[in-house]
């Protein structure tokens, strides 16, 4: 028999859900900013688990977010922790920039292509396989495992782990990959796994909306998650590509110029290394922050970890 939450926990249950359910999704007229996701503080002690998520926002440039009055809950995040100053994309469009995120390569593609698919090892292969959780939570997405191209404000080119043979091919794996719904419950139950992937819908990530509009998703989310992240987890927020050519690495990169911040307990307050950096950077700082070996262009020596963003890099264990 299952046994019902008491009431207080309950209340908090059903506001967590709603907070994730907020209407943020309309272009034309973007929601009103709310309270942020309410996880329980005193009620319990704080999680002993470390976790890593990785946000991946939309097509701005860095001039368009980094220091911009439309990017208020962006920038006093980046203020607290670190922003790296020169971070670069990979590559136009978006879906080459979400393979190398998870993967280490572009792997030839150079569209944002549906129907194509890849034959490689992703970061969830080396994940489970040295025993970590991982799951992808996809926003608008209609139920998990779903293979469409797109509906509402969900667009596969956006949700890389859809493209890997090995997670695409397996139904328990690709389970794994869900509607952003669900990050209510695992935040309120502490099911999170130890890594999480968090694709926001086409208006939410920039890609269709305001900058605005982005900035009050981040300010709905990212509190919830820095109060989950453990001793020695650490928030990733990036976009994807620029607005222009502008890249580094050894011209491995050259999708513009984009923001990124870390935060977390053991990142460096105020930082602002240099790099250069790219998203193979932040591959590379994951897989080691978990004792992985860094995937495809994520190991080259033209590649910089973001070590320098934090006191100390952590080491994950399961």
């Amino acid at each position: 028999m299952r046994t019902p939450l008491p009431r207080a926990g309950l209340v908090l249950a059903l506001t967590l859900a709603a907070a994730l359910t907020l209407p943020l999704t309309a272009c034309t007229s973007p929601a009103k900013s709310g309270p942020p996701l309410p996880v329980p503080t005193k009620k319990r002690p704080p999680p002993r688990h470390s976790h890593v998520f990785v946000v991946v926002m939309e097509n701005r440039a860095a001039s368009e977010i980094v220091g911009s009055s439309n990017a208020p809950y962006y920038n006093s995040l980046a203020r607290r922790y670190a922003q790296p100053k020169r971070v670069f994309a990979i590559r136009h469009p978006s879906l080459p920039n979400y393979l190398a995120l998870l993967s280490g390569d572009t792997h030839g593609i150079d569209s944002d292509c549906t129907s194509c698919h890849v034959n490689a090892t992703s970061l969830p292969d080396q994940l489970e396989a040295a025993g970590f959780k991982w799951k992808g939570y996809m926003e608008d997405m209609p139920k998990p495992c779903y293979r469409g191209a797109g509906t509402s404000g969900y667009a596969k080119k956006h949700n890389p782990f859809m493209y890997f043979d090995a997670i695409r091919g397996s139904r328990s794996r690709c389970r794994r990959v869900v509607p952003y719904r669900q990050l209510s419950n695992d935040l309120f139950a502490r099911h999170l796994p130890d890594f999480s992937w968090i694709t926001p819908n086409l208006c939410n990530d920039t890609h269709d909306c305001a900058v605005r509009t982005g900035d009050r998703f981040l300010a709905h989310l990212v509190p919830a998650l820095l109060k989950e992240v453990g001793p020695h987890g650490f928030v990733v927020i990036t976009w994807d590509e620029g607005t222009n050519d502008s890249g580094c690495c050894a011209s491995v990169a050259h999708g513009g110029r984009i923001a990124t911040t870390i935060a977390g307990p053991d990142v460096r307050r105020g930082a602002a290394p240099t790099g250069p950096y790219d998203h193979y950077s932040t591959l590379r700082t994951i897989e080691h922050v978990f004792g992985l070996p860094a995937l495809g262009h994520a190991k080259d020596a033209a590649t910089v970890p973001l070590d320098a963003a934090f006191k100390r890099l952590p080491r994950l264990k399961h």
